[in-house]
């Protein structure tokens, strides 16, 4: 979430909005908000224009009325993927969980209201609470998070924290149920260019905070099971490589956190702690080290990170004079081991206005991981081969958004964001043999949930719509 400067009244207002209720909660009349009925039954859905493989116009919906425009939907599947939750907005103030059982849109339990710390003054609208689904050492939990202000009163100012409340997901009451904890992580967003991020990807919770995009640059990693804080300091210091290298370490940033510890990118080059480093996982046709600037560094950038695996580009080794093409690789992220590799024509390497925070697409996977792709760049697992999906001058450029189990997968051609075309692969071939979809179509968020596919868009009014439609 990003939070840059607007007015203290700006803030008020967007308060004052949430906690009067503006939400999908029932009224106590009986009557229904919008994006649910008095009894918390799901939509009946509308039809969807969603790829051939789902029936558009079954399953159930869900609105959120009161998530701002260009902020990220508070929704989330949960381990197991059985089930989707959602961010309400409670009768009585706060945010509250509701979760559904994914194939009927069954509530499976709500939660307590919640309120997040108070906004500060530059908050934007869209720094909502956002939530999340995530197992840690075998328990099942979904997790809530908000970026604000504590303990400011009269006398005090209070302290500037990301705050965390910790659902039990598997167990407790079906309705009321209380956060199990709350964990307050200290967190410096500034005005204008800063923004935070609370993730799971390589197997614990990162708090990231310092830059906009999705990669900022400090971060402190979360047990939710004891309520321990970690925080990481500055991310040049975790890696021995960096010892008086301020140069080569200055765009450094922790991506990650395994159960093994933080896995950092250098920018160029990147390692986990106490146990690899780049250079000792290059893969085939990538150069030793590259020239940055007036400096010979080490090579390899961490792209993304997704359920457990990293992407990384890599400068081509030298070929009769010239750099050779770029390399991409998958890796686990607690040992770096590598999984695949492929000369692929796209590359995102970071640069002095864009140092590795920001990315143009997100590293999507495939419910089991075999498959894992970002944008054009596309891998299967199993097969060890990878897919460009690069424009080459006459074919367009294709960013893959989601894989199923099978190898199917679902992007949009690259180019006109007003009217983009949708488009089915198939990441089992060579060359994904890309068919057309459509402009308008949607492509889901996952694929499958208890047999349906998540989607989530906007309605005619703009409203947030969550949908589920089931595979034929």
């Amino acid at each position: 979430m990003r939070a840059t400067k607007t007015t203290a009244a700006l803030a008020v207002v967007l308060a004052a909005g949430l906690l009067a209720g503006c939400g999908n909660a029932s009224s106590p009349n009986g009557t229904s908000r919008p994006g649910g009925t008095a009894s918390g039954d799901a939509k009946a859905p509308v039809k969807l224009a969603v790829p051939p493989l789902y029936d558009g116009a079954k399953g159930w919906d869900e609105s959120l009325p009161w998530v701002p425009e260009h902020a990220e939907p508070p929704v989330a599947v949960l381990p197991g993927a059985a089930a989707v939750a959602v961010l309400t907005v409670g009768e009585a103030g706060g945010f509250a969980v509701r979760t559904r059982a994914a194939g009927t849109g069954k509530v499976l339990w709500t939660s307590a209201a919640w309120k997040p710390p108070l906004p500060l003054e530059y908050a934007e609208k869209k720094d909502i609470p956002t939530v999340l689904g995530v197992e840690q050492d075998g328990r099942k939990l979904v997790v809530v998070s908000a970026h604000g202000t504590v303990g400011k009163d009269d006398l005090h100012e209070g302290a500037e924290v990301v705050r965390l409340a910790v659902f039990d997901a598997a167990g407790g009451p079906a309705t009321g149920r209380k956060p199990l904890r709350e964990i307050d992580v200290p967190v410096s967003v500034k005005a204008d260019n800063d923004g935070w991020r609370v993730s799971a990807d390589g197997g614990r919770v990162l708090v990231a905070y310092g830059d906009h995009g999705r990669y900022p640059r400090w971060g402190a990693a979360v047990d939710l099971v004891s309520g321990k804080v970690t925080p990481y300091g500055a991310p040049s210091g975790l890696l021995k490589q960096c010892e008086g290298k301020n140069l080569e370490c200055g765009w450094s940033r922790v991506v990650a956190v395994s159960p093994k510890g933080p896995l950092v990118g250098l920018g160029q080059g990147f390692g986990m702690p106490g146990a690899w480093f780049s250079d000792s996982v290059l893969p085939r046709g990538a150069a030793r080290t590259y020239s940055f600037g007036f400096s010979s560094s080490w090579n390899g950038d961490v792209y993304g990170v997704a359920g457990g695996r990293f992407l990384a580009q890599w400068h081509g080794a030298e070929k009769n004079g010239s750099d050779g093409p770029t390399v991409w690789s998958v890796h686990e992220v607690g040992s770096g081991a590598p999984l695949a590799r492929m000369e692929c024509a796209y590359d995102d390497f970071p640069t002095v206005t864009s140092q590795g925070n920001s990315r143009t697409y997100p590293v999507v996977t495939s419910p089991s991981g075999r498959f894992l792709a970002a944008g054009p760049v596309a891998f299967d697992l199993g097969r060890k081969q990878g897919v460009c999906l690069q424009g080459d001058g006459n074919r367009k450029t294709i960013a893959v958004g989601a894989i199923s189990d099978d190898g199917t997968a679902y992007g949009r051609v690259d180019g006109d964001a007003s009217d983009p075309v949708a488009v089915l692969l198939d990441l089992k071939t060579a060359t994904g043999d890309a068919k057309v979809l459509g402009a308008g179509v949607q492509i889901p968020q996952h694929t499958s949930v208890a047999g349906s596919g998540l989607f989530v868009t906007r309605d005619e009014n703009e409203n947030v719509l969550v949908a589920l439609r089931p595979l034929r």
